[in-house]
């Protein structure tokens, strides 16, 4: 097979992926569709040609590795730009209270509803519910606590909405700037874009 097809496949994989593909998962793809025996090193030796095409500065996205996978991603210059039209889709945004409580999870999980509740200073009941359903948190078990409380961790989708590969990358607490996360679009893809404040309370 032509090195360009090979490519060009992978890059279909990647862009037709509702999250990121992991190398392995873009591997067994390939060759259960070809009937081949390719490596994951193979594989990845197509990957970097995405990635280094799409670097060039005619292409407003590129190929990004996030959480351990692929994906299509626009670029930090773009950010003002997406912004006009993402604001115009307000229908899942988080708001400032959903934010500080998940960045409150984010620095300190695991931990409790509780231990939120105490942090804050104020109920979390209505923002971690939300933020279950909008599937950023998850439940990975129980303290050991009086009463056995539930523990609460960020999940992958908040990995890549927010285009981390690890929890080792959130910025340090002393760069943390609130306000430049406020009232993120939960369901566009990309880097972040500045939004208008949301009325949902």
């Amino acid at each position: 097979m032509e090195d360009n097809k090979l490519t060009t496949y992978i890059e279909s994989l990647i862009f037709v992926a509702d999250s990121p593909v992991s190398l392995k998962d873009l591997t067994i793809s390939i060759n259960a569709y070809l009937n081949t025996t390719l490596s994951t090193d193979e594989i990845g030796k197509h990957i970097d040609i995405l990635i280094e095409k799409y670097d060039a500065d005619e292409y407003s996205f590129g190929v990004k590795n996030i959480s351990d996978g692929y994906a299509f991603m626009t670029k930090g210059a773009y950010h003002e730009l997406n912004g006009q039209v993402l604001k115009r889709q307000n229908n899942k945004k988080l708001t400032r209270t959903a934010l500080e409580t998940i960045a409150i999870i984010a620095y300190k999980q695991p931990i409790t509803k509780g231990e939120i509740e105490s942090i804050r200073g104020v109920s979390s009941d209505y923002s971690v519910q939300k933020l279950m359903e909008k599937e950023l948190i998850e439940i990975i078990g129980r303290s050991e606590a009086l009463g056995r409380p539930l523990l609460y961790a960020t999940s992958d989708k908040f990995m890549n909405h927010f285009g981390l590969n690890s929890i080792e990358d959130l910025p340090k607490l002393k760069e943390l700037k609130l306000d430049e996360y406020e009232d993120l679009d939960i369901k566009g893809r990309g880097e972040r874009a500045p939004l208008p404040q949301s009325e949902e309370e």
